[in-house]
């Protein structure tokens, strides 16, 4: 993606998945595709998915995250693309993108790219120590999670929230501490039309 195809706003996208691995939130944030500063912020809860609980599921709503829209998956996937169209964002980025891609197939239609295609590779990653253990394409061999890479971007310990508005967050954080414009993610497309 160079400068000519960008958009001004991109999407970080991260969901949360209940016991029988549908989508139970989403969490959105728009940001400038330049400075990648956050422009807008979305949180939304999955009726009746998140009635059958997750691992995550205490920290769906908490004191300091409220969803922004509680209801079924059609009007929740609705109301993301009338954000993402009005923004006219057609980039949509996610940490270990295949999982949130395959959980929204009704966003397959948007580019996809993985923010781990860089954070977990050494020659786009300066915070990645000369002495792990790497994969010939220069990829750690484990510990590249969000949270093993955000502890090493920031040298300070982290612990994922695993609500999807504060994940979604926290995945455009990484993106900016990488330090990369969306240039650099171009092979990190999932889906090619």
């Amino acid at each position: 993606m160079n400068d000519n195809e960008r958009n001004a706003y991109f999407a970080v996208i991260d969901i949360e998945t209940n016991w029988d691995n549908d989508a139970m939130s989403i969490g959105i944030v728009i940001a400038d595709s330049n400075t990648f500063e956050p422009k807008a912020a979305r949180y939304y809860i999955i009726t009746p998915e998140c009635n059958i609980g997750g691992m995550f599921s205490l920290v769906l709503e908490t004191k300091r995250i409220k969803a922004c829209m509680k209801d079924i998956r059609a009007n929740v996937i609705s109301d993301i693309i009338e954000i993402l169209e009005k923004k006219n964002v057609d980039s949509i980025f996610a940490y270990n993108a295949a999982f949130d891609y395959n959980h929204l197939p009704e966003l397959k239609a948007y580019k996809w790219f993985d923010i781990m295609c860089l954070a977990a590779y050494k020659q786009y990653n300066q915070a990645l120590p000369e002495n792990a253990d790497y994969c010939g394409t220069g990829r750690l061999k484990r510990n590249y999670s969000v949270e093993a890479i955000m502890t090493l971007l920031t040298g300070s310990c982290y612990c994922e929230k695993h609500n999807a508005l504060c994940d979604a967050v926290d995945e455009l954080r990484i993106m900016t501490l990488l330090g990369h414009g969306l240039d650099k993610y171009a092979h990190a497309q999932i889906n090619f039309k």
